[in-house]
């Protein structure tokens, strides 16, 4: 794909399925003016508003992890968007840095995975985006918290602590997944990945002190046979090496976890081998 500059805007989703009003970013292929945008501690180079380029550009969802931000995934959103993708970073209500009130509920799991389907159907439907979509190439990208809601948007059957279903509706528009370091409890049960029909790009952190390496086996182990799942372990990475560096002074803050990684990793180094290996894996897939 042509690399453009990348358009950004913000929109709010009013869900049908989780009842849930949220705010989304949308990144996307512009040849717009790029300029400095300041959202919150972030400063970005966008070109905000601006109209997309012309094509049809497949889309891309990605889940932000429990208390997190979508802005916390700025760089691979805007290397995907400027080769040709539109990305679109909800901010899960109830579980994100501005409201957590849900975390580890029942209504969080269920209402997650649905906030997807709603962040697609937002995109679809949208004036600005819905003709120059393609709706048979979808991808979801989840960190963290973020992987178990892409596997339960995909078609996993995930459960309550108390072994109890939460009734997840499936999105069969979703063609392929990335995980990044997910945490996977809630579908340890018999067959809860059964009916997954997307192949999946799976990245593990070697020193990831919150998701170990058996939430990733579950994944391994629980995938159907005859769908394509890769495995890439990072070395040396942490359980937040995934994210966007932060800008001063929230990397300065002691003990601010998700802004440190093990002694040795370079977090801005990274995040182009990532996008990079992203986006061979969507070439493939969707």
């Amino acid at each position: 794909m042509m690399q453009k500059r990348t358009g950004a805007i913000e929109l709010t989703v009013h869900g049908r399925l989780s009842g849930d009003t949220f705010p989304i970013f949308i990144f996307y292929p512009s040849l717009g003016a790029e300029e400095s945008v300041q959202k919150g501690p972030y400063s970005m180079q966008l070109a905000w508003n601006a109209p997309i380029a012309e094509g049809i550009f497949p889309i891309v969802v990605i889940s932000h992890g429990s208390g997190g931000t979508p802005l916390g995934y700025r760089d691979l959103a805007r290397t995907l968007a400027s080769n040709g993708y539109v990305v679109a970073l909800p901010e899960h209500s109830g579980n994100s840095r501005n409201d957590n009130s849900l975390e580890g509920t029942d209504a969080n799991l269920f209402k997650r995975p649905h906030h997807i389907s709603e962040v697609i159907d937002a995109v679809l439907s949208s004036e600005a985006f819905g003709a120059s979509t393609d709706r048979t190439r979808i991808a979801v990208l989840g960190h963290s918290m973020g992987g178990y809601t892409a596997l339960a948007a995909a078609g996993g059957k995930p459960q309550n602590e108390a072994r109890e279903p939460i009734e997840v509706q499936a999105d069969e528009r979703i063609r392929a997944l990335v995980l990044m370091a997910p945490a996977t409890p809630w579908l340890q049960g018999s067959g809860a990945l059964d009916h997954i029909t997307a192949p999946c790009l799976i990245f593990s952190a070697e020193h990831d002190a919150f998701t170990s390496s058996w939430h990733t086996d579950v994944v391994l182990n629980g995938y159907p046979d005859d769908v394509p799942i890769r495995h890439m372990p990072i070395a040396n990475a942490g359980h937040f090496s995934f994210m966007s560096p932060f800008p001063k002074p929230l990397n300065q803050i002691p003990g601010f976890l998700p802004a440190q990684d093990p002694e040795g990793f370079n977090r801005a180094e990274f995040q182009p081998k990532l996008a990079k290996e992203v986006m061979k894996f969507l070439a493939q897939t969707v």
